[in-house]
């Protein structure tokens, strides 16, 4: 296949080509620069145009960061090549010409997915939360209704149905599904010091007047301490268990520093850590990194939290996520490409399950300020527990339903579902009633 490209933002198109057409349909192209408007993809004498609406819009390098590039309204079209009944069109038009030898499509895919994977939106859009995070409120994917659709991969269908309808013959790169089981370990144990049981204990009888409160308290701390009963946060062998049984490898991402409240509720050089490290690695599961809240724009201090956590674990580290989710997207990436990191997990809201990157396949980052492909590859979020208790407070019922639809359309596309259930989100009295969930996600993915 040959694929013809206009004579600006050269490097922006061709990274999309190669994810779009290299990494996710896995076919062949070479590609030539012409005095042309659209994009051309050209084999056996047959051609699919894509016309283009929006970088020939922004000739000069970079010129398309600005808000007025952002897209102020989306349109939902059908057409014959759609895996859907219909497609969201972010620039462009609903055009669809079809004969014998040629299609011509005016919805610019290329535009939509180069806005959904690059995520540059988020840096021209600077709405953040109190956590300095962009919000899937302001995302153009929840403000149009479709961030529970991995558009990308609908645009990868509509373009091989396309290709298909003309005959092209090379066969498409086979994806499989896989379920891709994390946990962030931001705390070890609920009852961790002497000076924390006081303060609960304390609270119980000053703050919350409830005697039965503090003497279940005062015995559950005194159980664990005798290894009479496991601390509430302590569920790594049953997590681990429950994966095995399953045939799932669990991926535990551990932090090791930090300089405010929210880090350093263990130490990563600890005895108990050491031990239970070992634990998981000897059972065949997967350590993985957890940077520390200010680490996602400080390299110096993530590359030094990474480093003490090699000084404890006998295998390279090569994944994780960010604390709390904090993402400053071009930066945090390059400093993951940086440290030689190759997986990152991290990109999915705090506040709303869904396809923040609007795919659910992995896939090689760009750097749009450097404008550079990297090595790293970004498995974006689709679920975090958090996201349906603490940000929408959710029944068992419903958020089992919100998350076996986000799995079912992963499915469907062959995609990876990357799912998010910290080992601490079990036992304690919010959390309780949500694990018979946990497990029920888990017995559901293995079936289908």
């Amino acid at each position: 296949m040959i694929i013809k490209i206009p004579q600006n933002n050269i490097l922006e198109r061709t990274y999309i080509i190669d994810i779009l057409i290299g990494e996710f349909l896995g076919l062949s192209y070479s590609i030539e620069v012409n005095e042309i408007t659209n994009y051309h993809l050209i084999f056996e004498e047959k051609e699919v145009i894509v016309e283009d609406h929006f970088f020939n819009n922004y000739p000069e390098n970079l010129s398309y960061l600005k808000k007025e590039a952002i897209p102020d309204d989306v349109s939902f079209v059908e057409n014959q090549f759609t895996s859907e009944t219909d497609v969201p069109m972010l620039f462009g038009n609903d055009k669809m010409i079809v004969n014998n030898n040629q299609i011509l499509c005016g919805n610019d895919i290329f535009a939509a997915s180069f806005f959904m994977l690059t995520r540059w939106e988020e840096y021209v859009n600077t709405s953040r939360d109190i956590h300095n995070r962009f919000s899937a409120k302001d995302s153009v994917a929840y403000k149009f209704g479709f961030l529970d659709r991995p558009i990308v991969n609908e645009y990868v269908e509509l373009l091989w149905n396309m290709f298909s309808y003309l005959g092209y013959q090379e066969n498409r790169k086979e994806h499989s599904f896989e379920f891709i089981l994390t946990h962030d370990v931001d705390d070890l144990r609920f009852w961790k010091d002497n000076k924390k049981n006081a303060k609960v204990l304390l609270g119980d009888i000053i703050k919350r007047k409830n005697i039965k409160l503090f003497a279940k308290n005062f015995k559950d701390i005194m159980e664990i301490r005798f290894g009479k009963k496991k601390d509430p946060f302590d569920t790594f062998d049953e997590l681990m268990s429950i994966s095995e049984q399953k045939n799932l490898q669990s991926r535990f991402y551990f932090m090791s520093g930090g300089t405010t409240k929210y880090d350093n509720r263990y130490d990563i050089k600890d005895d108990l850590t050491i031990k239970l490290i070992r634990n998981i690695e000897k059972r065949g599961h997967l350590i993985g990194f957890h940077p520390s809240y200010d680490s996602y724009n400080n390299e110096k201090q993530w590359s030094n939290e990474k480093k003490a956590l090699k000084e404890v674990v006998d295998k390279p580290i090569l994944e994780g996520r960010q604390h709390y989710l904090r993402f400053d997207i071009p930066f945090t990436w390059r400093i993951w490409e940086e440290n030689n990191m190759t997986m990152d997990c991290s990109v999915g809201y705090a506040d709303r399950e869904g396809f923040r990157c609007g795919v659910c396949f992995g896939y090689s980052v760009f750097d749009f300020l450097n404008r550079k492909k990297y090595k790293l590859k970004e498995f974006p979020l689709l679920v975090m527990e958090a996201s349906l208790i603490t940000y929408q407070n959710l029944t068992p019922e419903m958020m089992e339903k919100r998350i076996k639809k986000i799995l079912d359309i992963t499915l469907k596309y062959k995609g990876s579902f990357v799912f998010l259930w910290h080992n601490s989100s079990f036992n304690t009295a919010t959390w309780k009633q949500y694990s018979a969930v946990y497990k029920k996600i888990i017995k559901y993915q293995n079936k289908v």
